[in-house]
């Protein structure tokens, strides 16, 4: 469960924090999920499905991302 403090979504910035790719590749990356997913274009992806899809622990991830 992510903390209540925590914001939902993921972003290219974070993916480029998290796996150390490129802006420009972490972009790819998150399409590449949001294909999987079936999402349409405007649809954001939640750092559960980000998890989920890379196998990676919540806890970690949102380590990354918050600080």
């Amino acid at each position: 469960m992510i903390p209540s403090s925590t914001r939902v979504c993921i972003y290219p910035k974070d993916v480029q924090r998290i796996m150390g790719k490129e802006y420009a590749q972490a972009r790819l990356y998150l399409l590449k999920i949001k294909k999987h997913l079936n999402k349409e274009p405007h649809q954001l992806i939640s750092i559960e499905e980000f998890c989920e899809y890379t196998g990676l622990k919540i806890e970690h991830v949102v380590r990354c991302i918050v600080g």
